[in-house]
């Protein structure tokens, strides 16, 4: 059987891989992001929360909450074909923030995630991120039975810089969810590109 030259299988496209950081509050739907928008079997490291951890882990407006991330969580999504993030959810606690700077190594771009009914848990992850000039978004994770704020209203709680990216979102909702990590990655794009025009330049 003859084959014609139109018939030769493309050479696999090898892949732009690219890390994201999720980051936030305790409880704020972290873990939840990153499951939902993974194409594959996320890996967690959640245990229990213990009565003796209560104290130390501040569990206000998040009473029900059972199990808490003690490492990271880490999902893999791809955008296209040439492509694909790996995305790395930070744990949310205080006790915890020694593993941050061993996950930011090497970060494109971060998520930090809001609740409204606790905004305060977050300026943490916001400081930590302009500290280090990492590109952000902000996606505000709209809770069942809570306010829904104009994503301006949240810029100015947080005292955002006017070209940070709010978007409201629901983290159960695979297309929502991926709507915020899209636009982190955009947003770190047009952040790289200015950095290496005004090297240029």
């Amino acid at each position: 059987m003859a084959f014609g030259c139109g018939e030769r299988r493309k050479p696999p496209v090898e892949p732009v891989t690219l890390k994201i950081l999720v980051a936030g509050g305790f409880g704020v739907g972290k873990t939840t992001l990153v499951g939902t928008v993974s194409d594959i079997r996320p890996l967690r490291t959640e245990e229990v929360l213990t009565e003796a951890g209560r104290p130390v882990d501040d569990t206000r407006g998040v009473e029900g909450k059972d199990t808490t991330t003690v490492a990271m969580d880490f999902g893999r999504i791809a955008l296209r074909e040439d492509l694909v993030l790996y995305l790395f959810g930070t744990p949310g606690q205080d006790r915890f923030w020694f593993l941050w700077d061993e996950l930011a190594t090497g970060a494109l771009g971060a998520v930090v995630l809001a609740d409204t009914r606790r905004l305060e848990d977050c300026f943490a992850a916001v400081d930590y991120f302009e500290r280090r000039s990492i590109p952000f978004v902000v996606g505000v994770n709209c809770f069942e039975g809570t306010t829904r704020y104009p994503a301006e209203t949240v810029r100015q709680a947080l005292d955002l810089d006017v070209d940070v990216p709010v978007v409201l979102c629901d983290a159960r909702e695979r297309e929502s969810a991926k709507e915020v990590v899209i636009a982190a990655v955009r947003h770190a794009g047009a952040h790289t590109a200015d950095r290496r025009r005004s090297v240029t330049t």
